[in-house]
């Protein structure tokens, strides 16, 4: 070194530089068998994860189940059994016991005579398929079971929208139309084709959702709880003026602030302020069926919103055209006025009626 026309040495013995380099040596040694010890592990995890999906892949391969089968069709006949046994206890444990037997004008299919008879025809001809002929037996008992199922709910749905004064021909009809998607094609056989019990099957569902559908929309519960009426539905007296005038609904006199209830399950479609109305909201049922509760002191849902039976949106008030505390309340058919009064008698009747059948 160097330092104002000075030169010094610095001098490293041996043993210094023996240790300088054992330590890097050892620095060296312990990053490579660290890196190592990485490598072995990522290998490892990359291994038993290949491993872990050959097996799966194994299990799920169409061979595995040729192996299944070739070992023994007993077998895997009783385990399609257990499957079946389980999926008939899991609809029950959800819809109750599923009716096994016709009655009087049902039009659904009893074929347990025919299956039986085809699976005693089958054992003889082939004695291993024995087995899986009395599957398909059950699959198809079970079918109808469903179907006879759907036709009942529908029938007693049917006959509660009669009830009311409706037609429910005439709604299955409405909650039908407009339809539309892409075309996903249901097959119960290898060429395409669909078993008419299974057919049958989906049309019950189908009749038996658009039926219960309509009928929460229909008004069901008194959209407030005052017991009485101040005016009916029809020609009246006007209370400002005096003269004939046409009402269109049932006036409900209470406390302001009293809660409004939602007569049927529907989407909000209106909250705000109408001419004569005051402060209001619509509810839309589907169907062409709608809703209005006018007059009120405040709003307690939102467009839009979906509202089951008997649940509060707002609270009676004077708003709008009003000579006090009172609700105006509306059913509308395909924007028409109806009389709600049959409706709102109608159904305590019906519901009595399915709680007594019940």
């Amino acid at each position: 070194m160097r330092s104002r026309g000075q030169v010094r040495f610095i001098k490293i013995s041996s043993r210094l530089q023996i240790l300088a380099a054992s330590i890097v040596a050892l620095l060296v040694t312990a990053w490579i068998v660290v890196m190592a010890t990485l490598s072995f592990m990522q290998y490892a995890a990359n291994r038993d994860r290949v491993a872990l999906l050959d097996r799966e892949a194994k299990v799920a391969s169409a061979e595995s189940r040729v192996e299944e089968y070739r070992d023994g069709i007993d077998t895997v006949a009783s385990d399609l059994a257990r499957r079946q046994d389980f999926i008939e206890k899991m609809v029950e444990a959800h819809l109750g016991d599923l009716p096994s037997e016709a009655e009087t004008g049902e039009t659904v299919t009893d074929s347990r005579d025919e299956t039986a008879r085809t699976v005693e025809k089958i054992s003889a001809a082939l004695p291993e398929a024995g087995a899986l002929a009395r599957i398909e037996a059950d699959q198809l008992a079970f079918v109808e079971r469903l179907t006879r199922y759907a036709d009942r709910r529908a029938e007693s749905a049917s006959d509660a929208i009669s009830r009311l004064g409706l037609n429910p021909n005439a709604m299955v009809a409405t909650v039908s139309s407009a339809e539309g998607g892409p075309l996903m094609r249901l097959a119960t056989s290898r060429d395409g084709s669909l078993d008419p019990r299974f057919q049958r099957l989906g049309m019950s569902l189908a009749r038996m959702d658009a039926l219960e559908r309509s009928l929460a929309g229909i008004p069901q519960v008194k959209p407030t709880k005052v017991p009485y009426v101040s005016s009916s539905y029809g020609y009246r007296s006007d209370p400002f003026t005096g003269v004939a005038a046409f009402h269109a609904g049932l006036d409900f006199p209470g406390p302001l602030g009293s809660q409004i209830y939602a007569a049927a399950k529907g989407t909000v479609s209106f909250v705000g302020r109408k001419q004569g109305y005051g402060n209001c909201i619509e509810i839309n049922h589907g169907n062409g069926l709608m809703t209005r509760y006018a007059h009120l002191s405040r709003f307690g849902a939102r467009v839009g919103q979906k509202v089951g039976i008997g649940d509060s949106i707002g609270a009676m008030g004077s708003s709008g055209r009003s000579t006090g505390s009172h609700l105006h309340f509306e059913v509308r058919v395909n924007g028409r006025p109806v009389n709600p009064r049959p409706f709102l008698e109608a159904a305590g009747h019906v519901r009595k009626a399915d709680e007594s059948n019940g």
